[in-house]
């Protein structure tokens, strides 16, 4: 990635853990495409609280947003999706599962844009 990865925490306190998953989950991305330009992931949770354990009816809002040359992705999740994410591990789980459709799209598309530019030289 040609930009580090920027992970922020809003309405919750910063957990390493949760912050290795969100990296972890990027590589995996970058897997698909080693020419990712840059990842921002925005935690958070809009009810203010004082620990990043779960707490009912407090569901955690993702953002990705996902830098590829020449556009951007992007993925967010919040209360009006109809699935409430109160976990956050299932929060990044599926945030990321929506990113990595939407990077093997864009790759496709990338790859038909390619084929038809050839046929046309």
């Amino acid at each position: 990635m040609q930009v580090p990865v920027q992970i922020s925490f809003h309405g919750l306190e910063h957990s390493d853990a949760v912050e290795e998953r969100v990296r972890e989950k990027v590589a995996k991305l970058e897997q698909f495409n080693k020419d990712l330009v840059g990842c921002r992931v925005v935690i958070e949770q809009h009810h203010k609280n004082t620990s990043n354990q779960h707490h009912k009816g407090e569901p955690y809002h993702i953002t990705i947003n996902l830098s590829v040359p020449g556009d951007e992705l992007v993925v967010k999740r919040d209360p009006k999706d109809p699935h409430v994410h109160e976990d956050i591990g299932v929060a990044i789980r599926d945030a990321f599962q929506s990113m990595e459709q939407q990077l093997k799209t864009w790759i496709g598309k990338q790859r038909e844009n390619d084929r038809t530019a050839h046929k046309s030289a």
